[in-house]
């Protein structure tokens, strides 16, 4: 027996890959009808055999997209209305705005490989994200979360991207931040001058500058970072007198986990928040001796250490440093610089450098910090 039903589905739906999975799920079904964003969450109608719309809210409930969080879900029987296909439609406004805003997400496994892949379109493109990763809270300006809401409206996709985006089959299949070098942002090397010195080759000048000792400003997904050569005293030293900040620890960048056994005690939860989609800062506690400049952390008995996030993160660090000073691009007491004219401005008297692109910020955001304590 044939029937439809509305579902209205509320909680961390947007920004999440929630669309395309709800497409897959009743694609497979054989269900027609249609899913879309509203400023409340995502709005579904599906047709079909009963005992096929079964299944569909079944695998809704239980399957979801690792990033989503369902905090409730309406359901409700309509007429029959004898849909043709399923489709996902365009997004609406209505009355109330409530949806969750998805975090920022740290790039996934899939993108990574393709960012080191010489073969792939994306090889070593700084802005690399898919369905499954990337800015999300520090890029949207409103709700529905659909392109033209966020920082990414000004960037067109190409014939490529866009073929991938309306691809049900593709890991890219309407990702709102989904571009490449054609199409998508980029970046740029200055001094702390505005003089531009490097466009092509910036990040491998930047890891240069940095291996020379030099401080850089680096635009990140919320707000720009001070990056230095976490090894080095004169350059650790010569941060803190810039930046007023005389005995606040810095947080320090790891290439990867094994690094940080080499200088700080790590348990497995540890591990796990390190390694969470959300990317956080976690204080560990220092081991007796290790090859972290004094001046990183005075006086603590803790480290502050993240991995990296964003594939402009990788791009610096993954076999050029062990460890990097990655502390929040400001003043002491001032809120983090997140524009580049604004950056240029604060910060020339602290970096040498300054990393931009042209990717605006919308959402000023600081990292998390994390500390676990009796287990928890």
């Amino acid at each position: 027996m044939k029937k439809r039903i509305k579902i209205d589905v509320n909680g961390l739906v947007q920004g999440v890959g929630f669309r395309p999975f709800v497409y897959k799920i009743a694609t497979e079904n054989r269900l027609n009808g249609y899913v879309l964003n509203n400023t409340e969450g995502v709005e579904i109608e599906v047709e079909g055999e009963e005992k096929d719309i079964n299944r569909f809210l079944h695998s809704l409930e239980r399957e979801s997209p690792p990033l989503a969080s369902i905090s409730d879900i309406r359901i409700s029987e309509k007429s029959l209305n004898l849909y043709k296909d399923f489709r996902i439609k365009r997004s609406i406004a209505v009355s109330t705005r409530k949806t969750l805003i998805s975090p920022d997400v740290s790039i996934c496994n899939d993108c990574l490989k393709e960012l080191f892949d010489p073969s792939n379109k994306r090889y070593k493109y700084p802005f690399i994200t898919c369905t499954n990763c990337g800015p999300r809270f520090t890029i949207i300006s409103d709700i529905p979360y659909d392109r033209i809401n966020t920082t990414m409206s000004v960037f067109q996709m190409c014939d490529e991207c866009e073929k991938e985006y309306v691809n049900p089959f593709d890991r890219r299949f309407h990702s709102q931040t989904n571009a490449c070098s054609d199409c998508g942002p980029e970046v740029l090397l200055t001094n702390n001058e505005c003089k531009i010195i490097e466009k092509d080759r910036a990040i491998e000048k930047t890891v240069e500058l940095l291996k020379m000792g030099k401080i850089v400003a680096v635009k990140g997904l919320g707000g720009f970072h001070l990056l230095c050569d976490a090894k080095n005293d004169e350059v650790v030293m010569k941060l803190r007198s810039r930046k007023l900040r005389e005995e606040k620890p810095f947080a320090i960048l790891v290439d990867n986990l094994n690094i940080i056994s080499e200088f700080a005690c790590i348990s497995e939860e540890e591990k796990r928040i390190l390694l969470s989609p959300q990317r956080p800062i976690v204080l560990l506690r220092k081991k007796s001796s290790s090859f972290i400049s004094d001046y990183v952390a005075p006086d603590s008995k803790y480290f502050g250490v993240l991995l990296p996030y964003t594939p402009l993160h990788y791009l610096i660090i993954r076999g050029n440093f062990d460890v990097l000073v990655d502390t929040s691009g400001n003043l002491s007491d001032e809120p983090i610089a997140i524009d580049n004219v604004e950056a240029l401005k604060r910060l020339s008297g602290v970096a040498d450098y300054f990393l931009l692109h042209n990717r605006d910020i919308f959402v000023r955001c600081d990292d998390s910090v994390y500390m676990v304590f009796d287990g928890k």
